[in-house]
């Protein structure tokens, strides 16, 4: 028999690893070609994994809340086909020291500003007893970028498996010796000092060395906080999501830096025609019409002529889209948000449309989003309104520029312009907000753009044909 390896599966271009939500199937199970063998999480969506082989499974390396790298092997199963001699260190899943994975070797030498001494860390070493003892790519590049040489590294007692040392060992190491309170003799940990890291390597290896030493420190002092609350209070976990998306907020925020401009429009004709419709069109399309994908229709003639509010930000260049992905902000039974993408928005009528913005918004009622359907946004729609809010200043989904968010649609005396003179009469009215990157989208193009949308809408078609 032959030992296949079943990797986390690449789920988009910004998704770099996964949370494993739950095992479907345990050492020893027979598992058919195609079969669900586990559920994950990512930033974006859950998902499922299926097996790329059918056979036995033979191990599970990650345990359910692991945050694991797109590439990682996380099974193996045994089967009948040949296949190359798997080479990967196996790891129990019911270990409890932290889980140390190794997508791909990493070479600290590979960091800029890292002297050629980092060379000399090797992946594993022999200590006095001519063990062999393995370290981390993670407790690697925290070494090299304190400053600790690989003598101080071989002393260091471990907390983990056999020894080895952890995140949390290297961290309080390095606490200990910038306070002068490091001992010559190797610091002995008990088995019940062992903490399990929830951090994946990746966040520390993708970092540039400045952003990663403070990241460093930052987890370090934080490991010493204890909170305190006073007062009448009820303490709440946040859910995966919920931190998820929290994360995702902050990030934006200090990514890019916002401003936010305001309009109304006249929506009368708009809502009028689809009143006049939406039985007809029901009956002939078996789907119901909303306001979103006359919303998009609108907002995607308008980047067209604007091309750069489709774009994205890398350094110093401006990567302007030529697909125009519509992103909609979807609000789940949870209460938490996730934003599924309309691919091609340009290519699509209006019944087109709303067929995907119906299917979108059903599957992420439902939990059956895949994670491709929100992943590749160039631009994004929050309603705002849908829950009663006039107007709304929204945050930047990365790594987009700009945001628009429309509000509750109301009934207000308005004055308009006639041929006869000015009156006033009772109008469908809107306000919309669009919050926009001023690091490359000045005040007079967000504006201009703004203003665009806000036309189109007003100059909706009152007699056009569904």
């Amino acid at each position: 028999m032959a030992v296949v390896d079943l990797t986390m599966p690449k789920m988009g271009e910004s998704i770099t690893e996964a949370t494993i939500l739950k095992w479907l199937k345990q050492p020893g199970d027979f598992i058919k070609m195609d079969e669900t063998l586990l559920e994950i999480a990512t930033d974006k969506v859950d998902s499922e994994v299926p097996s790329t082989t059918e056979g036995i499974l033979d191990a599970v390396l990650f345990n359910v809340n692991d945050v694991v790298p797109v590439g990682a092997v996380i099974a193996r199963i045994k089967t009948g086909a040949v296949e190359t001699a798997n080479t990967t260190i196996p790891i129990s899943p019911n270990t409890s020291e932290e889980i140390i994975y190794q997508p791909k070797q990493i070479d600290p030498v590979s960091f800029p500003g890292h002297s050629s001494q980092s060379a000399s860390y090797q992946q594993a070493s022999t200590n006095g007893n001519g063990m062999s003892r393995f370290y981390s790519p993670l407790v690697l590049n925290i070494a090299a970028s304190e400053g600790i040489s690989m003598s101080e590294l071989e002393k260091l007692g471990g907390s983990g498996n056999e020894g080895r040392v952890t995140k949390r060992d290297i961290l309080e190491f390095v606490n200990r010796k910038k306070s002068g309170n490091v001992s010559s003799e190797p610091r002995v940990w008990s088995q019940n000092t062992k903490v399990r890291s929830q951090e994946p390597e990746s966040i520390y290896l993708q970092q540039d060395p400045v952003t990663y030493k403070e990241s460093v420190q930052s987890a370090a002092s934080n490991s010493q906080l204890t909170a305190s609350y006073s007062g009448n209070v009820e303490i709440v976990e946040m859910d995966r999501m919920r931190k998820l998306i929290a994360k995702h907020m902050v990030d934006s925020k200090h990514t890019s830096a916002h401003v936010t401009s305001f309009t109304e429009a006249d929506v009368t004709n708009m809502v009028l025609w689809r009143e006049r419709i939406k039985k007809d069109f029901e009956k002939r399309e078996n789907e119901k019409i909303t306001f979103t994908p006359l919303f998009i229709e609108a907002i995607v003639k308008c980047i067209k002529k604007y091309p750069w509010l489709n774009s994205s930000i890398d350094g110093d260049k401006l990567i302007v889209k030529k697909d125009i992905n519509m992103g909609m902000a979807t609000a789940l039974p949870s209460g938490n948000l996730i934003v599924p993408v309309i691919k091609n928005a340009d290519q699509l009528n209006l019944v087109g449309l709303t067929k995907q913005v119906n299917a979108l918004a059903n599957a992420a009622r439902t939990n059956k989003l895949k994670p491709d359907d929100t992943s590749g946004g160039s631009f994004t729609l929050t309603n705002v309104g849908s829950f009663g809010s006039l107007m709304g200043t929204p945050i930047i989904n990365q790594p987009q520029v700009a945001i628009l968010a429309v509000g509750a649609i109301k009934k207000r005396p308005v004055v308009i312009e006639t041929q006869q003179g000015d009156s006033i009469a009772i109008r469908h009215m809107m306000y919309l907000s669009m919050s926009y990157d001023h690091r490359i989208i000045d005040g007079a193009l967000g504006a201009t753009f703004l203003n665009a949308v806000a036309k189109e809408l007003e100059n909706f078609d009152a007699n056009r044909e569904i």
